[in-house]
């Protein structure tokens, strides 16, 4: 007798047993392939890990799975390995780690094919006479279906004015028959490129020969300053492969950045280019897949969960902005693709670059430590020229809905000359929070400890944390006063004061709230590179990857807002995004200007990369991050937990502190930290902690985060919080 082990998506880390389905020959075990099984109440697709002849649990106890759901695994053996690894690598439960890994239709069970179109058509011998004359409606429908001698559907009927209820009489008649219909995803083409590629300068030709040089596996930092042609040494590179017969894969942080992303990589393949992210419907994302896993699909674009697309033919994978947070999973499989992404090229034998203009640390010390090739772009593409800087200082100054009136002096004079410019604010809503004039309440989240943000459009309270929304009290909650106002500026009143300022200037707001429509982005960028002298203001999402070619002035309104974060990362993304927004200005022939607004003009931290460069402020916080012993010179994970009532997450995690460090048998190297409240303590109704371990080696590490599963697995008072294990964290919030 032989028993499956299956990986279930569920939150216990292990294999479950059971009977092979009654009717199933030995030739459809192979691991990896989906079953259906029943577990608890309900029924679950899961993945065979192993066929054994042994079991733990007495054969009377096992139930017999359902049903075999695959001939062949649906992924690849190389990404059942990468999703194995990454399970075990980030802590998580095998089982959820491979449901992640394949996409939603194929976890609820559905066939791993192409969706099948039915379409209907007339039968070899339908003739209009064999109807009689009462049946107008019907001799309708037949004539259209004659018309359609390879088929239609029925919503191409519908839309025809025909009923397609009558198209189960003409069948009944044998004049009309349905069929099913499969789409020719095979598209061959000899010539890969639509457009000749650009000439290359020096430095972005060396980036491109390193990078094609000798197959096999490399890693490569590619960092390039904003406007060095970063996506052209991409584009060549990949020419290059796809002449091979290979595949290409392309990881970008957000789905924003996708559809210029895929303009630019179509205007210049003749070849199918897919994208992979959470806008397409599920039943696109199967198709999609499947065209990469069959090798139809060229070209790959997609967001974090991409990187366990399935690649018949791999050849190169690229990670644009390969510093963006938005690469780290920050709930449930907490995976980062950036690394994955590393360690699958490793897998699978090909090189893996990471783009950037502004290098994460980690990926910087990787680089002086070898692990990556280095390679830089110091000279912007073209005739562009880097931007000239200025610090404003703000202080004493009177400011107006957040503008300082040398700043607004300056956006008049660019606007004058017909050129475009960029306000970054990276506050969305109207105001930061409400405040009563006469007793200071202000109008907090009652679930999180944060204030509520002010919206205009529609009028209301939104907490950015929890979702939760209300109206505007007409009155204070604390004093019923009825003096309230608006504190700080957000992008709604800064918008709202440059209409006013500039009334014959279209202002163009770029922000979550009004890019939630479908395309309204690709609208928005539409409407900024008709290159008319405009406004444009919005968050981070403006900072990210776009080219503006008419915008000579980029105004950063609040420079100061990460310098005094309690994260160490907080310096860090604060020079980032400082320098990705900066990239927007200059970068066509008009020389750029970047005016940044801040209190602290003095700052070192500022004036060093405002001087020297991102370079210099790098290294200078990789020095200080070694002498601190923080990451990277040193692995860290943390354990969170929240739980309904205050101090229960605190009590769960110091037990287990408690448990595992008079525990003499424990890894040597591993520091604690905490446990202790996290810095947002109250976050959607329930009350967090977290506990960092740290240690230099990192197999110690890991083996004392699988102590903890172990014991917070058999701890009864771990019902009572819900905890996770976020390895490698890239936010300590």
């Amino acid at each position: 007798m032989s028993y499956l082990q299956l990986a279930i998506p569920s939150p216990l880390r292990r294999l479950f047993d059971y009977r092979p389905p009654r009717e199933c020959s030995p030739e459809q075990l192979s691991p990896g392939v989906r079953v259906k099984v029943p577990f608890g109440r309900r029924e679950v697709t899961g993945i065979l890990i192993n066929v054994t002849q042994h079991s733990e649990v007495p054969p009377d106890k096992l139930k017999p799975a359902i049903a075999v759901l695959d001939t062949t695994p649906p992924m690849p053996e190389s990404i059942l390995k990468l999703a194995r690894w990454a399970a075990n690598y980030y802590q998580h439960p095998l089982g959820d780690a491979l449901s992640q890994a394949l996409p939603v239709l194929l976890r609820k069970g559905d066939p791993c094919e192409y969706a099948h179109q039915h379409l209907w058509r007339s039968t070899p011998d339908a003739d209009i006479a064999q109807l009689g004359k009462t049946a107008a409606r019907q001799r309708e429908l037949l004539l259209l279906l004659l018309e359609h001698p390879n088929g239609i559907s029925e919503d191409a009927i519908r839309a025809e004015g025909g009923q397609t209820p009558l198209l189960k009489k003409l069948a009944d008649k044998g004049l009309a028959e349905s069929f099913i219909h499969n789409t020719d995803h095979h598209q061959h083409n000899d010539q890969p490129l639509h457009e000749a590629p650009l000439t290359l300068n020096t430095e972005q030709q060396l980036a491109v020969n390193a990078i094609t040089a000798t197959p096999g596996f490399k890693s490569f930092l590619l960092q390039g300053v904003t406007g060095s042609g970063k996506t052209e040494v991409y584009l060549q590179a990949i020419e290059h492969f796809i002449r091979q017969g290979k595949q290409a894969l392309i990881l970008v942080p957000e789905i924003g950045l996708t559809p210029q992303t895929v303009a630019r990589f179509k205007a210049r393949f003749n070849l199918p280019v897919v994208v992979l992210h959470s806008n397409l419907t599920d039943r696109q994302r199967l198709d999609t897949w499947l065209q990469a896993r069959e090798g139809t699909a060229r070209i790959i674009i997609g967001t974090r969960s991409a990187i366990f697309t399935p690649l018949k033919n791999p050849g190169v994978i690229f990670i644009d902005e390969e510093h963006d947070t938005s690469f780290k999973q920050q709930d449930g499989f907490r995976y980062n693709a950036r690394d994955l992404a590393v360690m699958r090229a490793n897998f699978e034998q090909i090189p893996v670059v990471l783009g950037t203009a502004t290098p994460a640390i980690e990926s910087l010390y990787n680089a002086q430590q070898g692990r990556y090739h280095w390679l830089k772009l110091n000279q912007r593409a073209g005739n562009a020229r880097a931007p000239e800087f200025e610090l404003l200082d703000i202080r004493q100054q009177p400011l107006q809905d957040g503008l300082s009136a040398p700043l607004v002096a300056q956006i008049k004079h660019h606007l004058q000359q017909g050129t475009q410019v960029l306000i970054f604010l990276n506050r969305r809503g109207f105001a930061p929070t409400l405040m009563c004039h006469d007793c200071g309440w202000l109008a907090d989240c009652k679930r999180c400890d944060a204030h509520m943000t002010l919206h205009r459009k529609p009028f209301h309270l939104h907490c950015h944390h929890c979702d939760s929304q209300r109206p505007v009290p007409i009155k204070c909650d604390s004093c019923g006063s009825t003096e309230l106002k608006p504190v700080g500026a957000g992008t709604e009143r800064t918008e709202e004061a440059l209409q006013k300022l500039f009334p014959s200037i279209p202002v163009i707001r770029v922000d979550r709230d009004t890019t939630q429509r479908k395309n309204a982005m690709q609208q928005i960028m539409d409407r900024v590179h008709q290159g008319l002298p405009c406004i444009l203001i919005g968050t981070q999402m403006l900072a990210k990857g776009h080219h503006f070619p008419k915008v000579t002035l980029v105004a950063i309104l609040n420079a100061d807002s990460g310098l005094f974060s309690a994260d160490f990362r907080g310096m860090e993304r604060t020079a980032q995004l400082i320098l990705q927004v900066a990239g927007r200005a200059g970068r066509a022939d008009h020389p750029g200007k970047v005016v940044m607004q801040t209190h602290h003009a003095d700052h070192p931290t500022i004036t060093s990369l405002v001087t020297e460069g991102y370079q210099a402020f790098a290294e200078q916080e990789l020095g200080q991050r070694i002498a601190a012993h923080l990451p990277p010179s040193i692995h860290c994970a943390m354990l969170r937990a929240e739980a309904s009532h205050p101090g229960a997450a605190e009590r769960f995690l110091g037990t287990l502190r408690n448990r595992l460090e008079s525990d003499i048998l424990q890894p040597q190297g591993v520091q604690w930290l905490g446990p202790l409240p996290s810095p947002m303590e109250k976050r959607a109704g329930l009350f967090r902690a977290q506990l960092v371990l740290q240690c230099r080696d990192r197999k110690n590490l890991h083996q004392q985060l699988h102590n903890i599963i172990r014991e917070a697995e058999g701890d009864p008072d771990a019902r009572k919080v819900r905890w996770s294990v976020d390895v490698d964290p890239v936010d300590m919030f």
